[in-house]
């Protein structure tokens, strides 16, 4: 089993690290202009040769998960579109722009480019610039959301092996609710005075 982690942001880094510790091989795809010289990518390059591009990222994988900013989607998607996806494993970790007016979702787009793979959501709680986001190591979950096909118990594994509570937040309908979740939390960081950051814990009796 192989792993393709696609984009080069700190949520991307962090959970190849996690997935390569537990013994999973690991690649990670980049877009074309990415700095593949900055120390913690040219430590894990060196190492393993895990950076390529996204397309080469996907054609080697089984399991690939978007962990990309916004900005880099169309170049993903046209990667997806060109590689054969039928019957990957692709799980979508990524926040659409918040728009008050649109209900954006990014996990849209990327079924639309790969519509024979089973399309998950998962970790878009910890947001790409995780774990700098959680200093203090307080998010211990993540919510995740897909059709109930035997695949998502896979998911499910996927995100306990790297120590993370998994939550099962129903079909993947509900992907733009996770989103949603995720903006609320940067919202009340925003007005909160001492601007740090606001995560959410679902309690369960």
């Amino acid at each position: 089993m192989k792993i393709g982690l696609l984009g080069g942001t700190s949520l991307a880094k962090t959970l190849g690290k996690k997935y390569i510790d537990a013994g999973i091989d690991v690649v990670f795809g980049v877009r074309h202009d990415f700095d593949t010289e900055q120390t913690e990518w040219k430590m894990l390059n060196r190492l393993h040769h895990r950076i390529c591009p996204f397309e080469s990222a996907i054609i080697q994988s089984e399991i690939i998960l978007i962990c990309a900013e916004t900005s880099s989607l169309p170049e993903i998607c046209l990667a997806l579109k060109n590689a054969e996806t039928e019957g990957k494993l692709i799980i979508d970790c990524t926040n659409a722009q918040y728009d008050k007016k649109l209900a954006i979702s990014n996990t849209k787009l990327i079924k639309k480019n790969a519509p024979k793979a089973h399309l998950f959501k998962a970790f878009n709680n910890l947001g790409i610039d995780y774990p700098h986001s959680d200093s203090f190591g307080i998010i211990k979950e993540t919510y995740y959301c897909g059709d109930n096909i035997p695949e998502k118990i896979r998911v499910k594994r996927l995100i306990e092996l790297i120590g993370f509570k998994a939550v099962d937040a129903g079909l993947i309908e509900n992907a733009p609710l996770l989103e949603a979740f995720y903006h609320l939390s940067k919202e009340i960081s925003w007005n909160r005075k001492d601007q740090s950051n606001f995560h959410f814990k679902l309690v369960a009796s």
